[in-house]
């Protein structure tokens, strides 16, 4: 029974009776009646409510598809006149995972079904305060990107959004408590370096952290900058997500910078590798600090952690990348 038919066969019921009680005492309810009749709204009330909110998280689905439908129609026209790099980016106003008013969902001819999984054209699941990057490649035509598969339930990030400072921890390595970098006016510490002395140390100290960010599956991170005393604004940490060494030497790849006077920066570097080292690092060599600065200033600023790393995932879905994030796979 649908909630029409429904609404309709309580209105009656609830007419009906509310006849039959003033007919029985012309006087007025007693006390019984009213009873009946706020259990009556009461149950008006329940049944509402939920079909209420469902027809408003309709509403936003149907305004998320309409605006992802119009960055289809841009995308395709600049890809029509030339532009192949175009993309544009819709934040979703949806609330809950995935699509509740319909299945499958047609965008421009893309087709796609909850079951479907990624396809060529399809990537990801739509969340709530999520987005959708749309993009054109010349193989495959648009693409839609998801902003992830979401889980209401879940927390927001995968790591522990307290811990936000995260050069503490190297400061509490032995080298550091030593003297031994207090020279040094250009240090680099990277995770994927295999016969590092200081490594070992610094990964010792992060696993006494509890799920941060440089504990996340497959990142790669770097301190790099100047070790002399007052040095702070001088000293970088550089994040990314991914497995450099599976991204291979010479990438671009967007990367996360924390300074160490505590400033969020998302920016871009190059990979690379070092002289007779066989690994790959999260940038190519910086050997002076022009070149972090002129990093920091191709980047974009932000206020905490949390809006670095969406800014970050919102690079990372940008088709320019699609090749490092296949090596991943």
């Amino acid at each position: 029974m649908n909630s029409d038919v429904y609404f309709h066969h309580v209105f009656v019921l609830f007419k009906d009776k509310a006849g039959i009680l003033m007919k029985q005492n012309k006087n007025g309810f007693t006390l019984m009646e009213m009873l009946i009749v706020i259990a009556i709204i009461a149950v008006l009330i329940a049944v509402a409510i939920p079909v209420f909110a469902s027809q408003l998280e309709k509403t936003r689905e149907a305004t998320d598809l309409a605006n992802v439908r119009s960055a289809y129609a841009q995308v395709s026209t600049e890809a029509l006149l030339g532009d192949s790099e175009a993309t544009v980016t819709v934040d979703l106003k949806q609330k809950q995972a995935d699509w509740q008013s319909v299945d499958p969902v047609n965008i421009g001819g893309i087709v796609h079904s909850k079951s479907q999984g990624d396809t060529e054209n399809w990537i990801g699941v739509a969340a709530p305060n999520g987005t959708c990057v749309v993009s054109y490649k010349e193989d495959y035509g648009i693409i839609l990107t998801w902003s992830g598969k979401a889980d209401p339930s879940k927390p927001k990030y995968p790591f522990n959004t307290n811990a936000t400072d995260f050069f503490p921890l190297l400061y509490d390595t032995e080298f550091w408590k030593n003297g031994s970098i207090g020279t040094n006016t250009n240090f680099e510490f990277d995770s994927r370096c295999p016969d590092s002395q200081y490594v070992p140390s610094i990964i010792t100290e992060i696993k006494k952290l509890d799920n941060t960010l440089l504990q996340q599956p497959n990142c790669t991170w770097a301190y790099l900058g100047d070790g002399r005393d007052r040095r702070e604004a001088d000293r970088y940490l550089f994040w990314k997500s991914l497995d450099t060494d599976k991204v291979g030497a010479g990438k671009e790849i967007p990367v996360i910078i924390q300074t160490g006077d505590g400033k969020y920066y998302v920016s871009e570097t190059t990979t690379g590798k070092r002289n007779g080292k066989d690994y790959v690092t999260v940038s190519k060599s910086l050997i002076t600090q022009s070149q972090y600065k002129e990093i920091l200033k191709n980047g974009e600023k932000y206020l905490s952690l949390e809006e670095a790393y969406d800014a970050y995932l919102k690079a990372l879905g940008n088709s320019k990348y699609d090749s490092v994030r296949q090596s991943q796979s």
